[in-house]
């Protein structure tokens, strides 16, 4: 019943995929004990060839929350009472997850301010602290 996904280029196959239905909670009227509803999509990221080595521990970081005891991001969805609209939304959901392991980022150069930028610090807060002092009212009785 599994799709294949394709996201930024990178193609997910179905066997990294599998879809499960279950019953949805909360209210639901006659039909909450009989309809499984409810999309369950598991996507093996311990067993994928699809994704780099780099990517698989960035999507491990962005979907700690969701990481079962396989190694599988389980991700949910219940928006709707139909099956299908929630399918898809759960394709969208795990999609979106890879899109955000798929972006690298960026390396973090050290930088110190500028000695004019050290000065311009520095003289404003001389120009508080004699602000303050100022404030203050001198009593010597």
């Amino acid at each position: 019943m599994a799709r294949e996904l394709v996201v930024a280029g990178v193609r997910i196959p179905a066997a990294d995929l599998s879809v499960r239905a279950v019953r949805s909670s909360g209210p639901g009227g006659q039909n909450v004990n009989k309809v499984s509803s409810k999309v369950e999509l598991r996507f093996d990221l311990r067993g994928t060839a699809a994704l780099t080595d780099a990517v698989r521990a960035r999507l491990r970081v962005i979907a700690r929350n969701r990481l079962d005891a396989d190694g599988c991001i389980v991700v949910t969805s219940q928006l709707s009472r139909d099956r299908t609209q929630n399918q898809e939304d759960a394709f969208d959901k795990l999609a979106a997850l890879i899109a955000r392991a798929l972006v690298v980022p960026k390396k973090r150069r050290a930088t110190r301010p500028s000695p004019a930028a050290r000065e311009r610090r520095l003289d404003d807060k001389r120009k508080q602290s004699s602000k303050k002092a100022a404030r203050r009212g001198r009593s010597e009785e």
